[in-house]
């Protein structure tokens, strides 16, 4: 018996704030979406302890609650949720086209709509020490977090144009950051060199790499080598910021839509429109500048009014053939 393939009008891939949003214009807009959450449900933000940027939550909110309340809200309008990973997909060429999509290698879906919110992955140090204390005290992302070690002692790696942006926007509001660059140069522009060594509560240590983060149940320290010299040195430090940079989770669409040299999916003008006809992309999945989950909801949001006018279009240009 051949299996029997379902039929849907709106396939959102990923569930964290870009998807979710989605779901929630596109199940009020009548598409009736199918979201699959992927290996993460609710993405980054459910290994975010505290969350105090996003608007409505006068008093901060823990990620992986904020992202129940946002499938909640998705499903409330009849959003349908499903526990799943899109493993490969075929997408059309053609207006009014049919998508394919294949669920965990055996379920095949086909969608006239696609919208990607698939997300970035944050680059971590791999060290058991640092995944043992991510969410206390190990971040990816110090515009996220950086609030809750105002005044405090803080380090950031990485030696881009990123980190040295973080690292200045820490020394703001912390006091002090210690900078390590694992090279004897930084690659960030000049321009960005030159604010981090004119920021006078930034110590710049080049040649350092993180031995060690210590600490039991949250960052209390930091052990650094000199990858020169071998010389070990421990400093105290309640957060350490990770900034080495994302990893777009676009490999399934890899050779089907445009990308940049980083993988990240490429978007027509303001739209969330990709080069495939029906197919949107929304959140961190398109967007290496901002990674905020507010940032992520609102181009789910627009993603979402983009299928609808595209199935709106498709309509009426059935209507008047």
């Amino acid at each position: 018996m051949s299996e029997q393939i379902e039929r849907i009008k709106c396939l959102i891939i990923g569930s964290g704030p870009a998807g979710y949003t989605a779901a929630i214009y596109a199940a009020r807009a009548d598409l009736k979406p199918v979201v699959y959450t992927g290996l993460e449900p609710g993405g980054q933000l459910t290994t975010t302890t505290e969350v105090d940027n996003f608007p409505g939550y006068p008093e901060g909110v823990d990620g992986p609650t904020m992202m129940v309340h946002l499938q909640q809200q998705a499903e409330r309008f009849g959003t349908d949720v499903r526990i799943g990973m899109i493993t490969s997909v075929e997408l059309s060429d053609e207006v009014g086209g049919i998508h394919k999509a294949v669920v965990d290698n055996t379920t095949t879906i086909e969608a006239e709509t696609v919208i990607i919110s698939t997300g970035a992955t944050a680059k971590y140090l791999g060290l058991p020490s640092e995944q043992r204390l991510r969410g206390g005290g190990v971040s990816a992302c110090a515009v996220c977090d950086g609030f809750f070690y105002k005044g405090q002692d803080v380090a950031i790696v990485g030696g881009g144009d990123t980190a040295a942006e973080e690292a200045t926007y820490l020394a703001n509001i912390c006091n002090k950051v210690t900078m390590l660059v694992r090279r004897d140069e930084m690659r960030a522009s000049k321009a960005m060199q030159h604010r981090v060594t004119a920021t006078k509560n930034i110590d710049l240590r080049y040649n350092s790499e993180v031995d060690e983060v210590l600490g039991d149940m949250v960052v209390e320290g930091l052990r650094i080598k000199n990858n020169v010299t071998g010389e070990t040195d421990e400093i105290a430090i309640t957060g350490l910021f990770i900034a080495i940079g994302h990893t777009p989770n676009t490999a399934i669409f890899k050779g089907q839509l445009d990308m940049d040299d980083t993988g990240y999916i490429i978007t027509e003008g303001k739209s969330t429109k990709t080069n495939k006809p029906g197919v949107f992309a929304s959140g961190d999945v398109q967007d290496k500048e901002y990674r905020q989950a507010v940032t992520a909801a609102g181009t789910g949001c627009m993603a979402a009014l983009d299928a609808e006018r595209y199935l709106q279009t498709i309509e009426t240009e059935v209507t008047t053939q």
